[in-house]
């Protein structure tokens, strides 16, 4: 059975806001960036256990793409994956357990 992808309203609200960012300098990055992000997303079921495990965290079910500078966290429960947070890598992760 296929894994399915769910966002949580944190991750949601920060993507938003990452894409709101760039497209103040330029729409055509801030579409670009939200393509990019969307098309890692979509191959994370492939390999769900590609991505590292979150360093701060060291839990086996928390891992992370890095795309650029930014960090697209995911959780991996049973047959859901969880996007958690995407975030500049700059930027402390913050608490998403």
């Amino acid at each position: 059975m296929a894994q399915q992808i769910r966002w949580s309203p944190r991750a949601v609200a920060e993507f938003e806001d990452i894409c709101n960012y760039i497209a103040r300098y330029s729409e055509h990055y801030a579409c670009l960036f939200a393509k990019k992000v969307n098309a890692i997303v979509k191959t994370i079921p492939q390999f769900s256990k590609a991505g590292r495990i979150v360093p701060e965290y060291g839990d086996e079910n928390l891992r992370e793409k890095i795309y650029n500078n930014y960090r697209i966290v995911y959780r991996l429960k049973g047959e859901v994956i969880e996007i958690v947070a995407i975030c500049h890598g700059a930027k402390p992760l913050g608490e998403i357990l």
